[in-house]
């Protein structure tokens, strides 16, 4: 797989982004652990899972799977890897790790299978987004990595999302490299905006590397150089006809938008044209709807009114309630960052375990919360689609007990809640095979194919997920008879019978 982000030189400061050394250090104190216990060869099945959805909402986009294959495929121990993890001690003051464990990393080549939900599907709660089968040792390294990818990428492409069906099919622009957690981060968000449906960024390492349009103006900070704002647009126009888009609020924005008028007109006999104004302050409904005004009655309907200004998808909404003339949309900070749930919370929980020529024993993780129990089994999202086309329920079964005709689904975190499965609908199972022994099989769309196939999944559930307040909570459940094989464990983990319900005799009629 040709890598699309760039590998530092040897020189560089940089960390490398395909390292097995970025994990926790407890991921590689427990493959110790394995290892010198004689467990490492285990066959093990995890599954990586979120809880809720983000920001409130009914739905989420997965993101991240390309870097995710990009991580796992081929990855190896480095001599300097194993030369920084001998240094590491223990508290007695001796290696934490003795050389044979070391020497073992350093043949070490990762064989694990994995299966996915392609990037830019819309999931929700519960539902693998990754199933990864192999070693303990190996499945338990990919872990933290895995996490980290996912996790930042779903969020960052759920929140674009939400942000563009706000805007009602007005570009937005991602604004927000200054404000990104690093600059890793920043291209990471990027590229999952611009999946989420941002049309462009201004962040050109972005562009150059993941091939996503790029866009920008001019800050503040070029007005404040000349002696006064017109003197500033004319500049700025004649060395850049072809990107006219004046930034209006440096000190009266509607006297701002008269003025870039008078540019435009200098442009037009010129043969460019003005292609926009920005609002970045103040009032954005009433000055976009005077800027309109003015822009319309001087001859320039088709110069574009684009907003900036701490925007989220809320606030864009009640602009847009408001009659706000806003066409362009440039959001930053609290897209970049996630700025109102900056963590997914994705999880990557064991869900069985064999030893070689063994069946699998299935796992979970308890919890006094139910929605913090995790499912066992070795598992599948089916999904069931209506005639018309649309999304109707999601159920998760394992793939050894498969699924019964008739099947019940249950809420994996309300066991009172069922509901029988769909009739009369097509079927789609949404785990793909994507990495077989270590080695790729999957190939990644392009970025505008995965860009247009969270706008064509969005189209098939219905409104109600989408809304901001109180979103619809979509059908998701598990099998019948992998949610009776899940009550059995957390009864034998609770030390309960499997029939905790005591007799009750029936009282004799008088």
């Amino acid at each position: 797989m040709n890598s699309r982000f760039q590998q530092p030189t040897a020189n560089s400061q940089q960390p490398p982004l395909k390292s097995p050394l970025l994990t926790d250090l407890y991921q590689l104190t427990m493959a110790y652990g394995y290892w010198k216990l004689g467990l490492a060869d285990k066959e093990a099945v995890f599954h990586l899972t979120f809880r809720k959805s983000p920001f409130q909402g009914g739905f989420s986009i997965a993101c991240g799977l390309a870097q995710a294959l990009e991580f796992v495929c081929g990855l190896k121990f480095a001599p300097d890897d194993l030369a920084y993890l001998a240094e590491l001690q223990g508290d007695d003051g001796k290696p934490l790790f003795i050389k044979p464990f070391l020497d073992y990393l350093g043949k070490l080549e990762f064989e694990c299978d994995m299966h996915a939900i392609p990037e830019g599907s819309v999931v929700f709660p519960h539902e693998p987004l990754l199933r990864v089968k192999g070693s303990i040792l190996q499945c338990q390294i990919l872990e933290t990595a895995l996490l980290n990818i996912m996790n930042f990428q779903t969020l960052i492409a759920t929140k674009a999302a939400r942000v563009c069906m706000a805007a009602r099919g007005d570009p937005v622009v991602e604004f927000g490299l200054r404000r990104a957690q690093g600059f890793d981060g920043a291209l990471t968000a990027s590229r999952a905006a611009y999946i989420g449906g941002c049309e462009s960024t201004s962040n050109v390492l972005a562009g150059k590397v993941l091939g996503i349009p790029v866009r920008g103006t001019h800050a503040h900070s070029w007005v404040m150089t000349f002696e006064n704002e017109l003197e500033a647009f004319e500049a700025y126009a004649s060395v850049m006809p072809n990107n006219s888009v004046l930034l209006v609020d440096t000190y009266n924005t509607l006297d701002g938008v008269r003025k870039a008028i008078e540019v435009g007109k200098h442009l037009k006999e010129k043969g460019h044209r003005l292609a926009g104004i920005r609002l970045d302050s103040g009032d954005l409904a009433y000055l976009s709807i005077e800027a309109r005004k003015i822009l319309d009655a001087a001859g320039f309907s088709e110069t574009r009114i684009v907003a900036s200004n701490d925007l989220d998808e809320h606030i864009i909404a009640s602009l847009k309630e408001q009659g706000a003339a806003i066409s362009v949309w440039g959001v930053g900070t609290k897209l970049i960052t996630a700025y109102d749930q900056p963590a997914l919370g994705g999880v990557y929980k064991l869900s069985a375990i064999r030893g070689p020529g063994q069946a699998w024993e299935y796992k979970l993780k308890l919890s006094e919360q139910s929605i913090k129990i995790s499912t066992p089994g070795i598992l599948q999202v089916r999904r069931y689609i209506s005639k018309d086309g649309q999304c109707v329920a999601d159920m998760i079964y394992d793939e050894g007990l498969g699924v019964e005709q008739e099947a019940w689904m249950t809420d994996p975190a309300d066991p009172t809640r069922q509901r029988a499965t769909p009739e009369n609908c097509s079927r789609q199972d949404l785990l793909v095979p994507v990495i077989r022994a270590g080695k790729c099989i999957y190939e990644s769309p392009p970025l505008p194919k995965i860009r247009e196939r969270v706008q064509q999944q969005l189209a098939s559930f219905y409104s109600g997920i989408k809304r901001f307040v109180n979103p619809h909570q979509y059908p998701v459940g598990l099998e019948r008879r992998l949610d009776a094989m899940k009550t059995r464990l957390i009864l034998k983990a609770r030390g309960i019978s499997s029939d905790p319900t005591p007799a009750i005799k029936t009282p004799s009629a008088k």
